[in-house]
């Protein structure tokens, strides 16, 4: 594999986003922000913290998305999901955004509160699903509200109809994009693209792209997703478990490979899931031509 001179005439339009976890600790509440002091300078669209399960992080992702609202110029998104709570107190989370600065929402059912695998149960008087979420999302104000979508199919969809009904369901309570769930091939993503474009939907669909070197961990979450790896993505990573500066240059150059597969698709978006490893993501970013400011 070999490291491409960036396209800088083309880097010009292109756009990215980060997604970061909540810190657990004082030490990685210190490295985040120092991961975002860093990806602040490449003047991202937006950067969104997440939500665990079943609400698990929500002071911590609430505290993370405000400072970044108050102290910074990033756009901050804060993820939100039906699960666990009902619809009274997601409308209250809500609001405590909105009051605190924050305009961004990204709208998730979520996972089933028994863990991924198990069966889906709306919680009562809750948020059934990720368009009901929208809908009231758009009721409480005028949230720019972000979605998600599968490349290679929700784990629980029956079919590609039920995977593009469902997100179609979302785009017409008033989604504003769509981000993906990660993929290891450009055209598993422009497939998938034709699909939802075919079916009359036009928001931007923003890909999303992991950024994970522990490879036993991606192969995890990868099985639990569906997520494909391809047979020389293994033979890449194969030997390196302790090897972790190798692991890291390779995660880097095969997602900015990616990237560039999809600009030549024309694709001119990109959101990645960070993992709080501000060095990955800035790599990436140098290496298809996005300069810091």
């Amino acid at each position: 594999m070999t490291i491409q001179k960036p396209n800088t005439q083309h880097a010009t339009n292109l756009r990215v986003s980060f997604e970061f976890f909540p810190p657990k600790t004082d030490k990685m509440q210190k490295n985040l922000w120092a991961s975002i002091q860093k990806l602040e300078t490449l003047r991202p669209d937006f950067v969104s913290v997440t939500y665990g399960a079943g609400g698990s992080t929500r002071e911590r992702t609430h505290e993370t998305v405000a400072k970044i609202a108050k102290e910074t110029r990033l756009n901050a998104a804060a993820h939100l999901t039906c699960v666990g709570s009902e619809r009274a107190e997601i409308d209250e989370i809500a609001q405590a955004y909105w009051d605190a600065g924050v305009r961004h929402i990204v709208a998730l059912r979520g996972d089933p509160e028994g863990g991924l695998g198990a069966e889906y149960t709306p919680t009562k008087n809750g948020y059934a699903y990720g368009s009901d979420l929208v809908t009231g999302l758009r009721d409480i104000a005028p949230f720019d509200v972000s979605v998600s979508a599968y490349p290679e199919l929700h784990p629980e969809s029956q079919n590609w109809s039920a995977e593009i009904d469902n997100l179609k369901r979302k785009v017409d309570a008033g989604a504003s994009r769509v981000i993906t769930q990660f993929f290891f091939n450009a055209d598993t993503f422009l497939r998938f693209q034709d699909k939802v474009m075919d079916a009359g939907i036009d928001i931007p669909i923003i890909p999303g792209l992991m950024l994970q070197p522990n490879y036993k961990g991606l192969c995890r979450m990868s099985k639990m997703c569906n997520i494909s790896i391809p047979d020389w993505y293994h033979d890449l990573f194969a030997g390196l478990d302790d090897d972790p500066q190798t692991r890291q240059m390779l995660t880097a150059t095969t997602a900015a490979d990616l990237a560039r597969k999809l600009q030549k698709g024309g694709v001119r978006r990109f959101h990645f899931y960070t993992l709080n490893k501000a060095d990955l993501a800035f790599m990436v970013c140098k290496f298809i031509g996005i300069q810091p400011k």
